[in-house]
């Protein structure tokens, strides 16, 4: 799903907080509007665009009363910082996905699965995931800390007005590859005019230098 579509959808707090009840049940149209102190025809249309962005959906009871509720998960992450601005939007992944090849930098203990889904392994696996997520959610504090302490110093070499960030990359590809201009536009995934200025706005700076003889970059 699109972050901008979320980001727009979940701007409005009446949706915010349709959503949040939706998390704990399902509920009828007059349910929510009692819930939100709204009409209930503002209501079926803020459950209109959360249907149509796939958010919410609905079943009928046995006394045909339609009941909403949430369709599926999605994790939205906004980050603001001195250096960048993104939002990103994603599922769950699958329980088949292999975690033991996709994380070269941090080590995640798998553990052992329910051999059922019986009700004491289901809550012990809970437990464990919710202090999994925890230490997740405090790694990725230090990450983008550490990643706005490495942005700040390299503000000090470049200039404040420079992309430190798309700058940081460039260098990082210098480093990590065979410095040849067409490693580091591979490596980046960006424009290759706009690797060439920053090559040479960081050759100005002195941070690299040209490999005599070959296009390709080093540092100073």
């Amino acid at each position: 799903m699109d972050s901008a579509v979320l980001l727009n959808l979940l701007g409005n707090e009446n949706r915010r907080r349709i959503l949040r009840l939706l998390s704990h049940k399902s509920c009828y149209v007059t349910e929510i509007s009692e819930y939100l102190g709204v009409s209930p025809k503002a209501v079926i249309d803020h459950l209109r665009k959360l249907e149509e962005a796939g958010l919410v959906e609905s079943h009928t009871d046995d006394q045909r009363r339609k009941y909403f509720h949430i369709a599926r998960a999605v994790r939205l992450e906004v980050s603001v910082s001195p250096h960048s601005f993104g939002a990103k939007s994603a599922y769950p992944a699958s329980r088949g996905l292999d975690m033991t090849g996709c994380c070269a930098h941090l080590e995640i203990d798998i553990g052992d699965q329910p051999e059922d889904d019986g009700l004491a392994g289901l809550a012990k696996e809970f437990d464990r995931l919710q202090s999994l997520e925890r230490e997740l959610s405090l790694a990725q504090r230090w990450v983008d800390g550490r990643v706005n302490e490495v942005l700040d110093r390299l503000n000090g070499h470049i200039g404040a007005e420079a992309d430190s960030r798309f700058y940081a990359a460039v260098l990082s590809a210098v480093v990590t590859t065979d410095g040849s201009r067409s490693e580091i536009v591979d490596d980046v995934d960006a424009d290759e005019s706009a690797v060439a200025d920053a090559l040479e706005q960081l050759t100005e700076h002195g941070l690299l230098r040209r490999v005599e003889g070959a296009d390709a970059w080093e540092l100073a």
